[in-house]
């Protein structure tokens, strides 16, 4: 299944696409209800795989609306535990934020919450759980969902496909292993599956559009713990996009789109103009995992006629057009923990010394106690040195706020804004924002595994 909002296509065009679903709406608010499920994840014959999931779906109906519109959601925990909602990428008023334990109270069993906003921004964002130290185990198990924010005059394209990636691990009868405490992965990478697909069903979406057809992938990282590394073969993609805001329009080097946990990037494809072609958007395997193709497009019918050259979409008026570095706030976040070089190879941390694995700036913590890590004034620059000393590769969020990556080498920054960053191991990554959002904010690491284990911290903006 690709949620679609098919534009412009000729009779010509043949596609293998399902029905998206429906938001359900009871007095005038769409439903988010929170509640076990089962789904077709695998092929048929296989059996269904019990999910949790928003309306009893993985992924759950996308929330759509045009910019300036209200949104309008009843969320409803229909779990025996409690939950929240986080709205990634999204600069919205801290109380709607949904960080439980921080700003507002986890929705308990039973209890539901209506939310009531207007998104500043255009783009492509994600609704998630966010409650330490559950989350890993309820975006594990399906609960989350695409929010699309559309522009008022959009990119014209021959279709707009909202692409949720993820990887589930399955036992022998396709049903979800339920080691979500797993020491193994908390110490490492994270939680990796072994099986990944796109929207909730395993294996390659298959489409076909006419040739010479310009399509928007809107591509969305649903994993728990996967720094994704997709990779085009047969097309040309250029990024217009990245975690819900536009950039300049630049080329995916090599036709790859790494994407961290949570994060997007919105891409526009140009088909081949020749029919019988194909166009595959594979996933880079890990260690130990193969590569695993996610979309193949085939070419069809009529050639379309040749799309403009992709310009650079208008900036969004509401982010700084300069930050001022040299009257910034410098923040040092020094990360540590995970295994390291020396540890017995049984080794095995449980509970609360688990819990204290990773550290930021040699504290360990669920994000919700202690003092912050730093506090400023609304309007202060703000720079992170995020230093990584571990053995791993990391991927960083900052919440309520979107921020430039710094140039290595100078005080430049690249022509994008993101939400969260990748940092090699054994390396520093500089980020800038202007703290422009009043309120608490989680920062912390964007693998759910690390978050949950001491990768955690706050920030206030007053």
């Amino acid at each position: 299944m690709l949620f679609s909002r098919r534009k412009l296509l000729g009779s010509a065009c043949l596609t293998l696409l399902a029905s998206a679903s429906h938001s359900e709406e009871t007095d005038g608010f769409v439903l988010l209800e929170a509640r076990p499920g089962a789904v077709p994840l695998l092929p048929a014959p296989g059996p269904a795989t019990k999910i949790w999931g928003f309306n009893g779906q993985t992924p759950g109906p996308a929330l759509r609306v045009k910019l300036g519109q209200e949104m309008r959601v009843r969320f409803v925990n229909r779990l025996d535990r409690p939950t929240s909602l986080h709205w990634r990428g999204m600069r919205l008023p801290n109380a709607i934020d949904g960080a439980a334990g921080l700003v507002q109270k986890a929705l308990a069993p039973g209890e539901s919450r209506d939310l009531r906003f207007t998104p500043p921004d255009a783009g492509t964002f994600f609704v998630q759980p966010l409650i330490q130290p559950h989350s890993g185990e309820q975006l594990g198990r399906g609960i989350y969902a695409a929010v699309i924010v559309d522009e008022a005059n959009p990119v014209p394209v021959d279709d707009d496909l909202v692409l949720l990636l993820d990887d589930w691990r399955l036992d022998a009868s396709a049903q979800i292993v339920g080691d979500f405490d797993n020491p193994a992965d908390a110490l490492r990478q994270g939680r990796f599956g072994a099986v990944t697909g796109v929207n909730g069903k395993a294996g390659a979406a298959a489409q076909i559009y006419p040739p010479g057809a310009r399509l928007r992938l809107r591509l969305i990282n649903a994993a728990n713990a996967r720094i994704m590394r997709l990779t085009f073969e047969g097309g040309a993609p250029t990024i217009i996009a990245l975690d819900g805001q536009p950039c300049d329009a630049l080329a995916a080097q090599g036709g790859n789109v790494p994407l961290g946990p949570g994060a997007r990037c919105d891409v526009l494809l140009d088909l081949p103009r020749l029919e019988g072609q194909k166009v595959r958007l594979i996933l880079r395997g890990e260690t130990e995992l193969p590569d695993s193709t996610v979309l193949e497009i085939a070419t069809r019918g009529a050639l379309r006629p040749a799309g403009a050259p992709v310009a650079n979409p208008p900036p969004n008026p509401l982010l700084p057009a300069e930050i001022h570095l040299e009257k910034a706030k410098r923040v040092d976040v020094v990360i540590e923990g995970g295994w390291r070089k020396g540890m017995p190879a049984g080794f095995k941390p449980q509970g609360d010394e688990l819990r204290k694995i990773w550290k930021i700036n040699g504290h360990a913590s669920s994000g919700l106690d202690g003092p912050p890590l730093f506090s400023v004034k609304k309007g202060t620059p703000v720079s992170l040195a995020l230093a990584n000393k571990t053995l791993f590769e990391l991927s960083i969020f900052v919440q309520g706020h979107v921020m430039r990556l710094l140039h290595d080498l100078d005080d430049g920054w690249d022509p994008y804004w993101r939400d969260s960053v990748i940092v090699p191991e054994q390396a520093t990554k500089h980020i800038a924002f202007v703290a422009d959002n009043p309120g608490k904010w989680l920062l912390g690491g964007a693998v759910q595994e690390h978050f949950a284990n001491g990768m955690a911290g706050w920030f206030e903006v007053t």
